[in-house]
């Protein structure tokens, strides 16, 4: 009979505190503003902003930290990625739209995405609502219909870079506290060396070890990395 853990070292949800911003400090400094409970719903800019970048390069983090900022003040957000089969119809409810991932969207998405845009800058009702989305690719190169990749590009648009080494350890060093868990340098040399360096698949490897390591009750070590690759 499996013994089950407790899994006490979970970790906690994106936030923009715990975002390294690095290179990407004017991004976070944007969003910091727009999103704080000081600037409130009835005073924030509808001027939306777009968000590009290569994969890992903290577009999702940034923009489910926006969403689970202004959840915490008790407002409510339209969310839509390409996992979303079925988007339902806009909500006049709702004080922003995000939208994630947008070159991946199908036509469907992409319809869903236009409507949600056009009824957050002209409501029916209320005041103007945020668009916030992110995308691979800046907005002229979206694989998209014409009006929804010029809508994207209205606001403000930011360039994503990708963390150097030194900020990838930082990351991964703040992650592994937050959980609880020690991560030796000669471990963080391994995932560094041996797999994808982009932040993403860094943090995903980290969440498999950190889940790993309380099913067996070790150690986060070189071996159990080794063991964990070969019992997949």
């Amino acid at each position: 009979m499996k013994q089950m853990v407790l899994d006490i070292g979970v970790a906690t949800g994106p936030s923009l505190a715990s975002f390294l911003a690095g290179p990407n400090e004017a991004v976070l400094q944007h969003l910091q503003i727009w999103a704080s409970e000081r600037a409130g719903a009835a005073h924030r800019s509808p001027v939306p902003c777009y968000l590009w970048g290569t994969s890992g390069s903290g577009k999702t983090h940034l923009l489910k930290a926006v969403r689970e900022a202004l959840r915490e003040q008790g407002e409510r957000v339209g969310w839509l990625d390409a996992s979303v089969l079925a988007p339902p119809e806009f909500d006049e409810a709702w004080s922003a739209v995000v939208l994630d991932d947008v070159h991946l969207y199908t036509a469907e998405q992409q319809h869903t995405a236009f409507n949600w845009f056009v009824n957050a800058i002209s409501p029916a009702s209320g005041s103007q609502r945020w668009v916030l989305a992110a995308g691979d690719l800046p907005p002229a190169d979206l694989p998209l219909r014409d009006d929804l990749r010029s809508r994207l590009g209205w606001g403000h648009v930011f360039q994503l870079q990708l963390l150097g080494e030194a900020e990838r350890r930082s990351v991964l060093r703040q992650e592994a506290d937050a959980r609880g868990v020690f991560l030796g340098d000669e471990v963080m040399d391994y995932m560094l060396n041996r797999f994808s360096r982009d932040l993403g698949s860094l943090m995903q490897l980290l969440d498999q070890l950190d889940a790993f390591a309380l099913r067996t009750q070790r150690a986060i070590t070189i071996p159990l990395l080794k063991t964990m690759l070969e019992s997949e």
